[in-house]
């Protein structure tokens, strides 16, 4: 019998109530420790944490590669102090010794302290800190919240979904069989999400989802996957931690006060889309265990 991945669900700032902290990701924690396979037994084992207070390294990221998780979900919603250079070492350790790493943030220079990470950090562009190579892309793209510059691409409201443009090949956590596509067509809004791309020199990475602004029209990268090489595990970059998010899966569930904007509710109407984002989570999370997406449920 296969046991249970073990999953690190984990964010970059200490447990602050009116902040992004772990708490805000509990239908995430929720959805993916409620999964089964064919036989009833749980596929994953999730913990869920805040880091502890920054300006030292985290007791648990400083050394998680000695720990025994075999994926770490990071949601950097840090403002630049919330990795140390321990953190980020043992990080980098940590898929170098083949286990699976997801890493997002948000808008500007919001969970810029991913990037000294090996190769993953380095998919993240920010607004003072290893900036977009294309300079043409260096421009604002949602106007509706003005103290917030690029990269900023807005994808929608909070509560509502985007569609995914897929970038062949198809890849396996994009996969739905349900789907008139076989796709995963649908993920979470944001009015705001940051920029990915591929890093410099690294083969094994490549875009698989794009999504396109409702402000500008302009397409841009929502996630890029690195395959399993030498150089490490299965990794994925993602443009914005929203997409995990509880406000972004349902609203009433609240936000931060120091969120402005009016959020919708179409996701919470839409089957297919919550269809699709369960889908895209359950795939993300067998992906980076090293198992086959077409494991069956119960």
């Amino acid at each position: 019998m296969q046991q249970p991945s073990r999953i690190l669900l984990q964010t970059t700032i200490p447990p602050v109530a009116d902040d992004w902290n772990i708490g805000r990701f509990s239908l995430l924690r929720d959805y993916l420790a409620s999964l089964r396979d064919s036989q009833g037994m749980p596929l994953f084992q999730i913990t869920a944490r805040d880091r502890e207070p920054p300006g030292a390294p985290d007791s648990v990221l400083s050394h998680i590669d000695t720990a025994s998780f075999d994926q770490l979900w990071l949601f950097a919603v840090d403002t630049g102090d919330g990795l140390t250079s321990a953190d980020c070492d043992a990080i980098s350790r940590f898929r170098r010794q083949g286990r699976g790493l997801l890493v997002t943030r948000d808008h500007m220079d919001l969970g810029s302290s991913v990037c000294t990470l090996g190769g993953v950090g380095a998919a993240h562009f920010f607004h003072s800190k290893n900036p977009d190579p294309d300079p043409s892309r260096r421009t604002r793209d949602d106007t509706q919240t003005r103290e917030i510059s690029w990269p900023n691409y807005h994808s929608g409201a909070n509560g509502d979904f985007q569609q995914v443009d897929i970038v062949p090949p198809l890849h396996p956590v994009l996969a739905d069989p349900e789907a008139e596509e076989g796709a995963v067509r649908y993920l979470p809004a944001h009015p705001h999400e940051g920029a990915i791309g591929l890093p410099p020199h690294d083969p094994t990475a490549r875009v698989i989802a794009t999504g396109r602004s409702q402000a500008t029209g302009r397409a841009f990268n929502l996630v890029v996957a690195f395959e399993v090489s030498d150089a490490g595990g299965p990794a994925i970059a993602e443009s914005t931690f929203h997409h995990f998010a509880d406000y972004n899966w349902d609203p009433s569930m609240g936000a931060p006060s120091f969120v402005s904007e009016a959020p919708g509710n179409a996701l919470a109407h839409s089957v297919d889309a919550q269809r699709s984002t369960g889908r895209y989570v359950r795939n993300l999370a067998l992906w980076l265990a090293g198992r086959p997406v077409d494991t069956l449920l119960a």
